[in-house]
């Protein structure tokens, strides 16, 4: 069953402001629809950006199907945020100091997303892409309408909630 602005979800969704985390890394990515789940070849670091382009279609394609339900979503740049998983993705040893070194605490990174699903200013707010509380250009491939629709219909294949 494909999923509806009349689901249970955006039932649940009235009661709050999904976001959706996808740092800068986007900006370079682009999605490749014969090979999505990269099994010509994986590079960690070209997927993970990947996979951030993916989140922000998504989220710019979720925003749409919702129209004027009243439901908003939006998706965020944490920054850098010092954490084991930026040092995983920097390929530095656990214990090398990496992932307490660099970045912004945790609290300082969620931040953004506390603001976002909390805050009466954006409580309206849909479909946009924010850095530090306030909204930014995300890059020109996560605007393509036609990549997000592809891309939600592809997902609803792979986890069969086509119809």
């Amino acid at each position: 069953m494909a999923w509806s602005c009349s689901s249970p979800l955006t039932t649940w969704a009235t009661f709050c402001s999904p976001t959706c985390c996808s740092p800068s890394s986007h900006s370079h990515a682009t999605l490749d629809f014969s090979d999505l789940q990269s099994e010509r070849g994986y590079d960690p670091k070209e997927v993970y950006s990947r996979t951030k382009l993916a989140n922000i279609l998504f989220t710019y394609e979720l925003a749409r199907r919702l129209g004027v339900t009243g439901v908003t979503v939006n998706c965020l740049a944490p920054g850098v945020v010092a954490t084991r998983m930026l040092g995983d993705y920097m390929g530095a040893p656990p214990g090398s100091g990496v992932d307490s070194t660099f970045g912004a605490s945790p609290k300082e990174g969620a931040e953004t997303s506390i603001y976002l699903a909390a805050a009466p200013e954006v409580e309206r707010v849909t479909g946009k892409y924010f850095v530090g509380r306030k909204p930014a250009a995300s890059s020109r491939e996560s605007h393509d309408e036609a990549a997000a629709r592809r891309l939600w219909e592809v997902s609803e294949w792979l986890t069969g909630l086509s119809t």
